[in-house]
């Protein structure tokens, strides 16, 4: 395996860490030490201190990649290019986000017309001198009117929400505080919004928000009319006896109604009640200064048995995706005035899941599956679910489908790993939809012509079939000669799908590496069986898929296990925790990003408690005893055999993470340093055991564009030097 100076047999020099080995928790009759939890308290001085000698560590052994400046010199080249998003409409205006290249944050546009002046409508670049405020939410009222937004800072999922008047681009006193989690979804008759927020904590005037770890409870609904102080806004629903629970609301595309979508847990299922707003007598002015009545939510769902997202209503009849009885989700109407019958539009395919599904043209809708982890777009009818067209696509996936009902037009986002991203105008007015590309995304000095991709199926441990995508230069030789990238999550039901990546192909034209995706269980590529069976009992299918796409790698003779490095963030980032305990031997490097490391205290931590969905919860004896055998923190051993050490490991994480807190990369970090690389045993661990500490950065989100840089020349010039990558002009 690579170590850090091969040639001057250079090892770093840890920093000691204190181990208070009087914390010992007793799970069920079990006793678990947790001699680092006072790395919990990020607040404290002594790990402010240690996150300081931690980061002069690291940034030691960066001095030592050689490829780590080139990455970034040409990585900052590669990324000045032009991107865009799908346009959407509101009023009689156009919207899009922009970014010229290497601005930190992308821009919101304004334009009359497809071919009108674009306007600058929203800088957030002009928020802050470092680039660290960012949009987050935001929605535009129906007339176009006013713009809602939510402006995160250092990456926080707390949210602040701002109004701005579009037509003189006047920013409103209007404030909104405490947000989180949160949609935000103005009434027709734009005098307010509804939108979800924690309550303030006690300490919020001296928080500095992102850093804190309290448990978020009490998730409430509320309606804020225009011109008001955030106080004397409605609380629309609220529900004490369940202060774990998450909600968003949404108004219908008729303006009538409000939908309540409330979330027990990441399991995704909801309940959903509605209001007619237009059967209250003064509308939502009735309940102005009113504190103690809630809005009279009617139940249409009122269990945690599946899944039901809005597509479309005539009046009464509604029109929702769901899973109910069909794992790979189907359409289904009712009518509110009959609730208990609900009758089939769209049935399930045997073997697509349908993604989403978008109403257009009056009586259309543009439906998304997911085919073997590749997307595929048909024009429907509403009424009957009928097949009218299908939509062309390379192989690839479809970011964005953007219209509105009454639209005949729609923007169709799309991507894959060698198309930086096409905006297509789909015209539906004649009797065969007209698809032209609206705009091209170019990467100047890229030729996807030099690569190619291939999809595969690994068997993994049990028999299943787990897909796989291989991107490599074309015409490579099969003798495991080349560095090998390998990328996986696996968890909360998310699909992994074919993304453009400028800092990949950046590493496969330059350090020669083959970089891979494999979609292992737990995600939802193939529907609700595949997250079922890589989650709570079944967790270990995930490591387990994901050491056998490793495998499949190193005997295909794409790569070797010393130039094999892994790869994932926040639940990805525990495979690959979980993967260097399980297989230490058969990686050379590993990439952690912020991720869930100590599985049986998460729970307790800002959002935690929602993942006990796909986790399952320590304090329940038989859900111990899953987590304690794959926890990160908790299986950290010296391998047994002395030619066998754990891979070069770089643990990312930031100090505004607040929800994959930043204690559990600490922790598991000086874990590992003390377990493999300081113990008074005979060292045999030369790899280094380093972490990154960001600041002003939180769980990904918003990262301005020069700090996604130097994260990743910072990561893949680590990994090059460790897999003894060479780099290529």
């Amino acid at each position: 395996m690579g170590s850090l100076s091969a040639a001057a047999g250079e090892h770093p020099i840890y920093p000691t860490a204190r181990r208070d080995e009087s914390i010992v928790d007793n799970y069920h009759g079990v006793m678990v030490s947790d001699p680092y939890r006072w790395l919990e308290d990020a607040d404290s001085v002594e790990t402010k201190e240690f996150v300081e000698k931690q980061t002069k560590l690291t940034d030691s052994v960066l001095k030592t990649c050689e490829a780590r400046e080139k990455i970034r010199q040409k990585l900052t080249e590669l990324y000045d290019f032009p991107k865009y998003d799908a346009p959407f409409r509101a009023g009689d205006k156009y919207f899009y986000f922009h970014n010229t290249g290497l601005q930190p944050q992308r821009v919101l546009y304004i334009q009359d017309s497809l071919d009108g002046k674009p306007e600058i409508l929203l800088d957030p670049n002009s928020l802050s001198d470092d680039g660290t405020l960012s949009l987050r939410a935001y929605e535009v009222s129906i007339d176009a009117k006013y713009l809602a937004y939510g402006i995160s800072s250092s990456g926080s999922d707390w949210v602040t929400i701002k109004v701005m008047q579009i037509e003189d681009k006047r920013i409103e006193p209007d404030t909104l505080s405490w947000v989180k989690f949160s949609s935000i979804s103005w009434t027709h008759d734009t005098n307010g919004f509804f939108y979800t927020r924690y309550p303030a904590p006690e300490d919020g005037e001296k928080l500095d928000a992102g850093t804190e770890i309290n448990s978020n409870l009490h998730h409430e609904l509320y309606y804020h009319f225009l011109g008001t102080n955030q106080s004397e806004d409605i609380l629309c629903w609220s529900d004490p006896d369940n202060p774990k629970h998450t909600r968003s609301a949404s108004v219908t595309e008729d303006g009538k109604y409000v939908l309540l979508y409330t979330y027990e847990n990441c399991d995704p299922v909801n309940k959903i009640y509605y209001c007619n707003m237009s059967g209250l007598p003064e509308g939502l002015k009735s309940y102005k200064g009113k504190k103690d009545i809630l809005l009279p939510f009617v139940k249409l769902v009122d269990t945690f048995d599946a899944n039901y997202h809005y597509i479309a209503n005539d009046d009464t009849i509604f029109t929702f995706l769901t899973n109910k009885d069909a794992p790979r989700n189907k359409l289904v109407r009712v009518d509110l005035n009959d609730p208990n019958f609900w009758t089939e539009v769209l049935r399930e395919d045997g073997e697509d899941v349908l993604q989403s599904a978008v109403a257009v043209n009056g009586s259309q809708i543009v439906v998304n599956y997911l085919s073997h982890v590749k997307n595929v777009l048909q024009l429907r009818d509403l009424e009957t679910g009928a097949l009218l067209h299908r939509l062309p696509l390379e192989i690839g996936t479809v970011s964005e489908i953007s219209s509105r009902r009454k639209d005949k037009i729609v923007f169709i986002g799309f991507s894959s790993f060698l198309v930086p991203g096409i905006i297509y105008a789909c015209n539906l007015e004649a009797e065969v939809p007209d698809i032209k590309i609206f705009r091209e995304i170019v990467v100047p000095g890229f030729d996807r012509t030099h690569f190619e991709v291939k999809q595969v199926f690994v068997a993994s441990k049990d028999g299943a079939k787990i897909p796989m995508f291989i991107v490599a230069r074309k015409g490579i030789c099969m003798d495991q000669s080349h560095p090998c990238l390998l990328y996986g999550y696996g968890g909360f039901n998310v699909s992994v799908t074919p993304q453009f990546f400028v800092n990949r192909i950046l590493i496969a034209k330059h350090l020669d590496v083959v970089f891979c995706f494999a979609n292992i269980r737990g995600g939802g590529e193939y529907g609700k069986e595949w997250h079922k069976a890589g989650s709570l009992s079944r967790k270990q299918n995930c490591f387990d898929d994901f050491i056998s796409a490793a495998e499949y790698l190193v005997s295909s003779g794409y790569t070797q296990p010393r130039k094999l490095c892994i790869e994932g963030g926040s639940n990805g980032g525990l495979l690959v925790g979980a993967c260097i305990n399980q297989r230490p031997d058969l990686f050379g490097c590993a990439l952690a990003h912020v991720g869930v490391m100590d599985m049986l205290r998460f729970h307790k931590f800002t959002i935690g408690h929602a993942w006990t969905s796909d986790f399952g919860c320590s304090d329940r004896e038989e859900e111990f005893h899953w987590l304690i055998k794959y926890s990160p923190l908790h299986n950290v051993r010296r391998p047994s055999n002395k030619t066998t050490q754990y891979p070069s490991t770089m643990l990312l994480t930031a100090d505004h993470d607040d929800r994959v807190v930043p204690l559990h990369s600490l922790k598991l970090l000086a874990t590992m340093q003390h377990v493999l690389c300081t113990s008074s045993e005979k060292n045999h661990q030369t790899n280094p055991i380093i972490g990154r500490i960001e600041r002003k950065a939180g769980h990904g989100c918003g990262m301005p564009t020069q700090k996604l840089i130097d994260q990743a020349a910072d990561r893949y010039g680590f990994m090059a030097k460790m897999v003894e990558a060479i780099w290529i002009d």
